[in-house]
């Protein structure tokens, strides 16, 4: 069976999760499940490049699999020694905003894992992009064991008072499990760019 057009594109994705490893032993064993079934699937791993926590689970997954594994990591993280030295390639950015420009540069779509603070800011940023046009790749919610529950009833909250728009809700992929997040990802259909916004600024 011959691959879709949209599967065809996506041939990397960035993951945002946390660097501490948690205290849960499911979603623990899901992020390695994660980088497996990417590489399973042949598309690249886009990720922080540290050796840590649920973000070196994702990247010990991929590798012991045979997957691609592409780290982007800020130069004064590097120096704290936390950075995964067996990746495929490691490209170091002079701080946490140019990290971020350059994991959406490489990845052709983005999964939100468990995380804290810094996950939060990562997804954050790349859904505000595309809710402004500036990119219109597929972003995934893996909602391992309800871990996002409270969120996605926030932003429903949000849609309720007439701040959020359902159009912009629909920029979200979200699944509680890792094939039918993929999946749903190779099927996502983007939203036309905003008429406001000029060719220069996309």
């Amino acid at each position: 069976m011959s691959a879709s057009s949209s599967e065809k594109y996506i041939k990397s994705i960035a993951v945002f999760c946390a660097s501490s490893e948690g205290n849960d032993e499911f979603i623990y064993q899901q992020s390695y499940k994660l980088g497996k079934s990417l590489a399973k699937k042949n598309i690249d791993l886009v990720y922080g490049g540290s050796k840590l926590g649920l973000m070196g689970q994702v990247a010990k997954g991929a590798l012991e699999n045979d997957g691609i594994v592409f780290g982007v990591i800020p130069d004064f993280l590097k120096r704290k020694e936390i950075v995964h030295n067996g990746l495929t390639e490691l490209i170091t950015t002079k701080d946490m905003h140019e990290r971020k420009l350059k994991m959406h540069e490489i990845s052709d779509g983005f999964i939100m894992l468990p995380g804290g603070f810094g996950t939060f800011e990562e997804f954050f940023e790349i859904l505000t992009w595309a809710q402004l046009g500036l990119h219109q790749k597929p972003i995934g919610l893996l909602n391992c064991e309800g871990y996002y529950n409270d969120l996605l009833s926030m932003m429903n909250t949000m849609m309720t008072k007439g701040l959020l728009n359902p159009e912009n809700m629909e920029l979200l992929v979200v699944s509680d499990e890792i094939e039918d997040l993929i999946k749903k990802m190779h099927e996502f259909e983007p939203l036309e760019k905003p008429k406001w916004m000029t060719e220069e600024q996309t």
